[in-house]
């Protein structure tokens, strides 16, 4: 009895084994290689930083001045509000800032922006907890997650969220997919583990590896909003497959340009601008300003009331995103 014990123990030991070098195996081989080659700071903040710098000689920002300038009195008087936000609206924000900003306002030290810099940019789970903490005055990003609101509700905030643009949430699959499109029906099928092989929705023999992101990312929680009442389900063991993944249409652009990754049509609609203009692609979101109701900095309203002018809207179109309008 006791060497049986003794062997499934040994075999149970040695499954455990088994699976921490698979992951680890699979960690290296298949995570690690998308890093290979990004800066430091496209690995910390999911985009590199300086190449859109407002006013960095050669950024990729747009470039308008706008009617509403800040001063340097503003600055010594700290009344220009400090902005942050989600990594996708980076190059937008960036563009306001160079729109009505001071040049001495931001402070970038080569890898990321100082604490003194009234730009910054830490994604979306800091900027909503920047915000609500104080240290930021107004964030762009997609809507707050029930976390980000309960955490705003501890701290006795009110967060206002104006608006500001309108962007596509899409999903991507391989280059190589025979799938070009899925109903929205069939997206909740696949990520709550009813479809788990890509020939049930017209693809090869292949089974599907759908890819999360982190709770409280502005992805996930778009995604989740998809799913309505379908819950999504994450496997207990990562087993490699033929993904898909989801991300707002603007941030995955250059990546599906650089090739090897495709957006889906979804219900047979692309997510063109022109499909996301019209309302015709079937999932579109407005991404906000947002800031505390009781920030008593009126420039914090001022600008925000700028971005949803013409002037400001107009950044919106020309970046590439979808103005409200």
């Amino acid at each position: 009895m006791k060497r049986k014990r003794y062997i499934q123990t040994a075999s149970i030991a040695a499954l455990l084994l088994l699976f921490i070098v698979y992951n680890l195996w699979f960690y290296l081989t298949f995570t690690r290689r998308y890093q290979t080659g990004a800066s430091e700071g496209r690995r910390a903040k999911s985009i590199e930083l300086d190449r859109y710098l407002p006013f960095a000689e050669d950024t990729l920002i747009v470039r308008h001045k706008g009617s509403l300038q800040f001063s340097e009195q503003d600055l010594e008087e700290h009344a220009i509000p400090v902005i942050d936000g989600a990594a996708a609206l980076y190059p937008v924000f960036s563009a306001f800032v160079y729109a009505t900003y001071p040049e001495r306002a931001v402070s970038f030290d080569g890898t990321d922006f100082t604490p003194s810099s009234c730009l910054q940019m830490n994604n979306t789970i800091a900027a909503y907890q920047a915000v609500a903490d104080g240290d930021a005055d107004i964030v762009l990003c997609a809507p707050p997650s029930e976390e980000q609101l309960a955490y705003a509700r501890e701290r006795g905030v009110t967060l206002v969220t104006e608006p500001v643009g309108r962007e596509a949430f899409v999903f991507l699959v391989n280059e190589n997919n025979p799938v070009d499109n899925l109903t929205i029906d069939e997206v909740r099928a696949i990520y709550s583990n009813e479809i788990r092989n890509w020939k049930e929705v017209g693809g090869s023999d292949k089974r599907i590896e759908a890819l999360q992101r982190n709770a409280g990312s502005g992805s996930q929680t778009a995604f989740l909003k998809v799913m309505g009442d379908a819950e999504p389900k994450r496997p207990l063991i990562q087993l490699p497959g033929s993904a898909i993944g989801f991300s707002f249409r603007y941030y995955v652009e250059d990546v599906v340009a650089e090739g090897g990754v495709k957006m889906l049509s979804l219900n047979g609609v692309a997510p063109t601008k022109d499909n996301i203009a019209k309302g015709a692609y079937p999932i579109v979101s407005e991404f906000y300003a947002v800031y505390r109701e009781d920030n008593p900095n009126p420039n914090v309203k001022r600008f925000v009331d700028w971005m949803r002018s013409e002037e400001g809207q107009r950044i919106v179109e020309d970046t590439g995103y979808i103005p409200l309008e």
